[in-house]
């Protein structure tokens, strides 16, 4: 495990490298591997989202209730570390019991992503 003041890029690039994921459509930035995607059924503000379980280089905005199409929720703005562009939102609090389980996961938008499949050709 990782000291709080060692250097985890090589960790983090370790991680990454060479497997299936979402990046920002914008600048390529990775924000998630395919591996932590729940559900491709989700609507966001501009079409189609997916439920994600986590996500790097991204930061949240402030927090907010919001009314969506499940309900209420309090939720943040996603924002992409290297272009600032909104990519979606994060579930902090769901004010209906059948929507927890979206607590503390991210919607982010299909139209914000490209996807990597990372495969490769052989000789």
């Amino acid at each position: 495990m990782a000291s709080p003041t060692s250097d985890t890029k090589q960790d983090v690039i370790t991680v990454y490298q060479g497997r299936p994921n979402f990046s920002c459509s914008q600048c390529a930035a990775v924000i998630t591997l395919q591996d932590e995607l729940i559900s491709k059924h989700f609507s966001g503000r501009e079409g189609r989202g997916y439920l994600i379980h986590s996500a790097v280089n991204v930061k949240l905005g402030k927090k907010e209730d919001r009314h969506l199409l499940t309900g209420v929720h309090t939720v943040a703005d996603v924002f992409c570390v290297g272009c600032n562009d909104r990519l979606g939102w994060f579930y902090h609090k769901a004010a209906d019991q059948s929507q927890k389980y979206k607590e503390g996961k991210y919607l982010l938008e299909r139209e914000k992503l490209i996807k990597d499949n990372s495969w490769t050709l052989d000789d």
